[in-house]
């Protein structure tokens, strides 16, 4: 396997924590501790673009693009609805007592997660909350979802991973006790009958979704908080990223490792990777020394 540092995207005042798709597969999203919401082109990396500034670390941020919304959520519980027709539209509705750390769009709606414990569902047309979940006493960190199986997993501060009926919302299970600390990050493989679970513990495991819901692999991944993981467009690979500042590539049908990004190998992160989008051209990830890097993985 072969990795190369495409390019290092520089501009962002403070550390970045999350990344998303924008329009097209040629541009992506980012937004961090300095309340910026920045687009960057994958053919003019040298050159991002502010899109909104905040006046809060901003945690999670999605793209609703046949909306031409996006929603940003910052430290203390807020979500920033974000107009990109009409800039004048934008607002800031205060929902959570604390953090927003996780944001998805499924079909008209969006979900929320805080560091209060609380699941929301909001109106994408109305942009308003319908509905509210209390499914911890302590904070929900990470969201996901299958569309086959019509399902949302959560993970908590409380080591447990919520999994939700989509459409009711009502608990399907609860894996008790999954890491030995909290919950960081979620991803249903690509045939989604199994589900990946990482944490604060640098745990990964393999979550087989069947009748009964078991372990079937675990390994200590990182030698630090696992903070994210995602899958290659063609399925084949998956990336996790860790406050250990590196990224590992791992083989997707047998969970193997296969390569570690690194700084003194391969000019990788000097401080923690928070997120990566894997998009058909490269793989991107972003880190708290406050810079986005561009990898080609061959």
């Amino acid at each position: 396997m072969n990795i190369r540092l495409l390019h290092t995207c520089t501009g962002h005042q403070g550390a970045l924590y999350a990344l998303a798709q924008d329009q097209n597969n040629q541009r992506f999203l980012s937004a961090g501790s300095d309340g910026w919401v920045v687009t960057w082109d994958l053919n003019d990396p040298e050159n991002g673009r502010l899109v909104a500034s905040v006046e809060s670390q901003l945690f999670s941020l999605c793209h609703i693009p046949e909306r031409q919304l996006i929603v940003a959520g910052n430290m203390n519980g807020g979500l920033h609805w974000i107009d990109l027709q009409m800039p004048e539209n934008n607002r800031n509705i205060q929902h959570h007592q604390k953090g927003v750390y996780g944001l998805l769009a499924v079909e008209n709606h969006l979900f929320s997660i805080g560091g209060d414990g609380i699941l929301t569902r909001w109106s994408l047309e109305s942009q308003r909350s319908i509905e509210s979940y209390q499914l911890s006493n302590q904070a929900l960190r990470c969201i996901t979802f299958s569309p086959a199986r019509r399902e949302l997993a959560v993970g908590a501060s409380d080591h447990s991973i919520y999994l939700l009926d989509a459409d009711t919302l009502e608990i399907r299970y609860v894996i008790e006790a999954a890491h030995q600390q909290s919950v960081f990050t979620l991803c249903y493989t690509p045939d989604q009958k199994k589900l990946l679970s990482g944490g604060r513990d640098a745990m990964l495991r393999v979550w087989e979704l069947g009748d009964s819901i078991r372990c079937v692999s675990e390994q200590a991944a990182h030698l630090f908080t696992l903070n994210h993981i995602t899958f290659s467009p063609d399925q084949s690979l998956f990336a996790t990223a860790s406050r250990d500042r590196t990224i590992k590539i791992w083989d997707a049908t047998s969970f193997e490792l296969l390569k570690v990004i690194d700084t003194l190998r391969f000019g990788g992160h000097v401080n923690s990777v928070n997120h990566l989008l894997w998009t058909p051209d490269c793989l991107i990830s972003c880190s708290d020394d406050r810079t986005i890097k561009l990898w080609e993985i061959g």
